[in-house]
């Protein structure tokens, strides 16, 4: 087994494994479909209140299934911050690195297969809630495509921001905080639970270029608002944030390595 062949058996492997625990995914589903329900009820006193059909382009049918791919986005996240945490606390680390293959590489074929099944099952439980409590929304071909299209970089950009912070327990002793701050900063900034569109007309030029719109927003926006250059500016603004946030995994990567075999790893 040769060149990326080996991270793409990774990832299928790490796919395989969380299929056979289906018991640990479904709670994380039960937790989606109880947060929808929650959110579905909020935003219908706040579309109640307003008197409004519409709240920053979005219907309230759109709005929840526009949560519905935040909600999958978010808890479909792997715990790659800690299995670095760890590999660098146990010393585990040392032996990655003898071995013929990338470091990084493997921990995201890692991430990517268990975020795929994971991503998959909570998206597929959150759009049938949706349909469920407020009807189809018109989709297109061009909506499926364009998630499918974004989410890969999506992916991508937040392992390589979750991979950064684990590389952190080289200097620190606990990265939890930095992990929680990330999350929640991924949650607000995003656009989880509030879209874009929503935010002050003066914060919402800079929060789309920001990389953790990327991540949760775009993506979800592609589904219920598709469009042909939206999708072009998003992809884009990926394609920076993953090269940007690469060079700081590679330096930050580089110098942890050296810090190892100058201990004798």
């Amino acid at each position: 087994m040769t060149g990326l062949s080996k991270y793409f058996y990774i990832a299928s492997t790490s796919a395989k494994s969380n299929v056979a625990y289906l018991g640990e995914v479904a709670s994380r589903v039960i937790f989606l479909a109880v947060i929808l329900y929650i959110f579905l009820r909020l935003w219908q006193v706040t579309y109640a209140e307003t008197g409004a059909s519409e709240l920053g382009g979005f219907t309230l049918a759109q709005m929840l299934w526009y949560l519905a791919v935040t909600e999958s986005i978010i808890l479909s996240a792997p715990r790659i911050t800690q299995m670095v945490d760890r590999d660098v606390r146990t010393g585990e680390l040392a032996v990655h690195l003898i071995k013929p293959m990338s470091y990084p590489l493997y921990c995201l074929g890692t991430s990517m297969g268990e975020r795929v099944v994971r991503f998959a099952l909570n998206l597929g439980v959150g759009l049938v809630i949706a349909l469920i409590f407020v009807g189809p929304i018109p989709l297109q071909p061009l909506s499926i495509a364009c998630l499918l299209l974004a989410l890969p970089l999506a992916f991508v950009l937040d392992f390589l921001a979750n991979f950064l912070i684990g590389l952190g327990a080289f200097w620190l002793e606990d990265t939890t905080g930095l992990v929680l701050i990330y999350s929640r900063i991924t949650m607000i900034l995003g656009g989880m639970l509030i879209p874009i569109e929503l935010f002050p007309e003066a914060m919402q030029s800079w929060l789309r270029v920001l990389p953790f719109a990327s991540i949760v927003y775009g993506p979800a926006k592609m589904l219920v608002a598709p469009s042909t250059s939206a999708l072009t500016e998003l992809l884009i603004i990926q394609s920076l944030g993953i090269v940007g946030v690469g060079a700081l995994v590679a330096i930050v990567y580089g110098i942890a390595s050296r810090r190892v075999f100058a201990n004798g790893g």
